[in-house]
């Protein structure tokens, strides 16, 4: 199924089980969507639990917010990644602190979910990706999804959960198709090993999962060494153990990301592969992402700014060739 296919079932069968679940966000009822993620759902449930908001993320955020304490479970839907700063306040000042603050005794069973990253020309105010700030956040579970299983799974383990979660999507999955198995037992807090491999570890997560799916090929064609791609789903907090265990088989690190290097993401898991595994490396771990730049509109620019499945393959080579390999 596609992967907002897979998205729309996850909520379709938590509001069929819970009459407790709704979900508010800007066309999200009669619209089904900006994505079509909850499409045809308004005509199962109706308009109450599908709530049509205005232009307002803060007020979004803050209503899910107010919803969870009073026993809701609410999925809040931020159009994109960018418009999620005007709610900010909300989910950092409130949804990540209420648990923690009132001892337990208030339970936040609420998701925000919203889609990040650069999709084709929609230029730099709808291009940005804010895991990094996100996921720095004390009691806020950051999820991720780079297809259709872990996105049915993932939001689906998310909106039945007692705690709030913040989950990733990316703008051009939505009509990413994949096998599904709606039975297969799922800890959101276990990277994934998509690929398994003997010289080199890359871990990424949303879309660039699939870059570097095509981008494997041709580095193990150049290398001659057999890479292991782990796919991080988790982001806060992230499975230290998986990863752990395959850089000491591997003896190599490389991260992906599509965010700006500066700050990015990827910096925190080099970070603490140093710190705790600096014996078990026998070469620098390599960081591979986005540009210190506002993402561009024109195209070629753009493709510039972020890593493609050409531009990653290239980064492994060289540096795989100088280190060893």
């Amino acid at each position: 199924m596609l992967y907002r296919e897979a998205l729309n079932k996850a909520i379709d069968e938590c509001m069929a089980a819970d009459p407790n679940v709704v979900m508010l966000g800007e066309d999200v009822g009669l619209y089904g969507g900006s994505y079509r993620v909850s499409e045809g759902l308004v005509a199962k449930y109706g308009e109450a639990r599908l709530i049509d908001t205005p232009i307002a993320e803060l007020s979004i955020v803050g209503n899910a917010v107010g919803m969870a304490i009073g026993g809701l479970r609410p999925i809040a839907e931020i159009m994109t990644a960018n418009f999620s700063l005007l709610a900010f306040d909300q989910i950092i000042n409130h949804m990540s602190k209420y648990r923690y603050m009132s001892a337990g005794k208030i339970d936040l069973p609420m998701v925000v979910r919203f889609p990040q990253g650069v999709s084709k020309q929609l230029a730099a105010q709808h291009s940005e990706s804010y895991e990094q700030m996100l996921s720095a956040v004390p009691g806020l579970i950051v999820l991720s999804a780079s297809d259709p299983e872990s996105a049915y799974h993932g939001l689906k383990w998310a909106i039945m959960s007692d705690d709030p979660v913040l989950f990733i999507e990316h703008e051009l999955l939505y009509n990413l198709k994949g096998e599904v198995d709606f039975e297969k037992a799922y800890d959101p807090f276990q990277a994934r090993i998509l690929k398994e491999g003997e010289k080199i570890t890359i871990v990424s997560y949303l879309k660039m999962i699939q870059d570097v799916q095509h981008a494997i090929p041709k580095i193990e064609e150049a290398l001659g060494a057999s890479v292991e791609l782990i796919d991080l789903g988790a982001l806060n907090p992230f499975d230290k153990k998986t990863l752990r265990a395959s850089i000491e088989k591997t003896g190599r690190l490389v991260v992906v990301e599509e965010d700006h290097y500066t700050g990015g993401y990827g910096a925190q898991i080099v970070s603490w592969a140093a710190e705790e595994l600096f014996c078990s490396l026998d070469a620098p771990p390599l960081r591979i992402a986005g540009a210190d730049v506002s993402i561009p509109y024109n195209r070629r620019l753009e493709l510039a700014s972020i890593p493609t499945p050409e531009s990653i393959a290239e980064r492994v080579i060289d540096w795989g060739k100088n280190n060893g390999l």
